[in-house]
């Protein structure tokens, strides 16, 4: 008798910085992850993006989306309590709202799961909102669907009434 296989799940996190050395930071939030034991199985590229919905003047941030895939996940609240405890031990302290910050972990899917609790919504509440989420998300998934609006992220993506700066970010050569 074939054993039974456990079905892929995959979630994806959204990562930004822009404090200190952005996409050092990216990297220990990855690595971070790896630690927590978190089945890392793909990463987007970096983007650099202006700031959205803040209320001071900050500098840019690095973003990107990490997806997480395997048979086995955490539940969605222990997989937000090990990116929130990443946050906490690279030095993101949550105060002031929208603030700047050394690392934003974001979970923003976990599979086609909608949830909202006092703690956790799926998928996250402004995913659709935003060109600096999206543009990742929809590298590594654009055919995939959002789980309430039903349209793949690419075509999310190219109707976004966001039009804040997303780049591909290219790191500088400081060394001539």
């Amino acid at each position: 008798m074939p054993e039974s296989v456990a079905p892929k799940m995959s979630a994806y996190v959204g990562m930004g910085s822009n404090l200190g050395d952005r996409a050092g930071n990216l990297l220990l939030g990855v690595r971070g992850m790896l630690d927590a034991g978190l089945p890392v199985a793909r990463l987007s590229s970096i983007y650099e993006t202006e700031p959205v919905d803040v209320c001071d003047a900050q500098p840019p941030y690095l973003n990107m989306v990490a997806e997480l895939g395997g048979a086995s996940l955490p539940t969605p609240e222990q997989l937000l309590a090990r990116l929130l405890r990443i946050e906490y031990l690279l030095g993101r302290r949550r105060g002031t709202a929208s603030a700047a910050r050394t690392l934003d972990l974001d979970l923003l899917l976990y599979g086609d799961l909608l949830q909202q609790t006092e703690f956790l919504t799926l998928p996250h509440p402004r995913l659709h909102l935003r060109r600096f989420v999206l543009a990742p998300l929809a590298e590594l998934a654009p055919a995939a669907l959002h789980p309430v609006l039903h349209q793949s992220y690419r075509d999310i993506l190219a109707t976004s009434a966001d039009h804040s700066s997303v780049k591909l970010w290219q790191p500088r050569d400081d060394s001539r």
